[in-house]
Order: C-alpha cells, then structure tokens, then sequence
C-alpha cells in the first residue's frame, strides 16, 4: 500500500512539475533570478532530476545514472523542451524502481547514509517526495513573480 502511495505522490508531484517548465511564458525566465531568490526554477528542476535519478534510480534501480551535483545548479539556457524530456524520463525511471520494490523493502535500511544517520527507504522515499514538493513550490512561485 505504502509503495502506491509513494507512486501516486511522485506521479502527481512530477507531472505538475512538468506542467509549471511547460507554463512559463518566456523561456528565458525560467533562468532568472532576483534579488533573494538564489535558485532559479530551471536550476531548481535540474536539481529534482538529478536527485531522483541519483538516489532513486541509480541507488535502487541500478540504472548507471552518475550525479553531477554543482552542474545542476550551474547550467544554465537548457530548453524547456529538453527540461520537459528530464522530467518525463524521471517520471519513467521513478515509476520503474518503485514497481520492483515490495513493502519489505520499505523496511530495509537505505543503502547510502545521506544525512550522517541510517534510516529505512521507505522513510528516505518520503523525504525525497517532500523535497520534491518543497522545490515545486518554489518553482510555482518563481513562475509567478518572475515570468515576464
């Protein structure tokens, strides 16, 4: 049960985050920053994929994906389209990982130690869907204040 909420968690959150690249007006917006907004919503995006496809994919789905942390922040001019292709190939490679794994291994211990402590991954997939959520919601208002 855990397992499909966390599916339906990601679906939603990851769709909507492909809704708000895809509803910005300007794309050269989705660059900008402004006064204390330090993160743009493209940088901020990248960042999303990047910890999905790190600590989903490549940690429990074995895909390969390797993680270049700094370059999701430092990039800069990528398209929406490409940035929308990201974002649907996550949505593919979450969904992909989560249908392998039972409710067992919601109980098993992380395989990496993330923050300095162990904890199971079925709470480390509910933190990283927070943090999806925490990072939409920037981006929403990124988009909202600054597209123009």
């Amino acid at each position: 049960m855990m397992i499909e909420t966390l599916k339906s968690l990601y679906n939603r959150d990851l769709n909507k985050l492909k809704v708000e690249i895809e509803s910005y007006q300007n794309e050269k917006s989705l660059w900008i920053i402004d006064k204390n907004i330090s993160n743009s919503a493209g940088n901020l995006c990248l960042h999303l994929i990047g910890n999905l496809n790190t600590y989903v994919g490549a940690e429990l789905g074995k895909t390969g994906y390797v993680r270049d942390r700094p370059l999701e922040f430092s990039l800069k001019d990528i398209s929406k389209s490409e940035l929308i292709s990201k974002i649907e190939n996550t949505i593919l490679v979450v969904n992909n990982v989560l249908d392998t794994l039972t409710e067992e291994d919601l109980k098993v211990i992380y395989p990496q130690i993330v923050f300095e402590k162990e904890m199971t991954t079925g709470f480390f997939l509910v933190h990283l869907s927070t943090h999806l959520a925490y990072h939409l919601g920037q981006i929403n208002y990124h988009r909202r204040l600054l597209d123009f």
